[in-house]
């Protein structure tokens, strides 16, 4: 047997090994990680709905037309305040939606959550 069909055994055993490893223990996150409560899924699924990736990036993937929002929630100058603002009555090129309190309330819940996440594993 030659050194490249030994060579494609080998890279392909530890590739098959890694990926096992990976997709059934590495990718589970630590008990004590911030966990998204209800309010916060439906605020997921609203800003997907939405297609609010479009124009807007969450942990640096999504659209450029609008300000990456994984962590506008702690920014100082910006905060749930500032976020409650924008989503209510928009701005520039940030569209009005008419939400209903209760969608706004969770996209805030579904935005906090990310940045919880985000500095969380940024952290550790």
């Amino acid at each position: 047997m030659g050194i490249k069909p030994l060579v494609f055994i080998l890279l392909f055993t530890a590739y098959s090994g890694y990926s096992i490893f990976t997709y059934t223990f590495g990718t589970k996150a630590p008990s004590h990680a911030p966990h998204a409560d209800a309010l916060a899924t439906k605020g997921k699924l609203l800003f997907q709905q939405k297609n609010c990736i479009a124009c807007h990036q969450i942990y640096g993937l999504g659209g450029y037309l609008g300000p990456d929002l994984t962590y506008e929630m702690s920014q100082p100058t910006k905060g749930r305040t500032y976020a409650i603002a924008i989503l209510t009555a928009g701005l520039n090129k940030m569209p009005n939606y008419h939400l209903k309190q209760d969608e706004t309330d969770a996209l805030i819940a579904y935005l906090t959550y990310i940045d919880n996440t985000a500095r969380f594993f940024n952290n550790n």
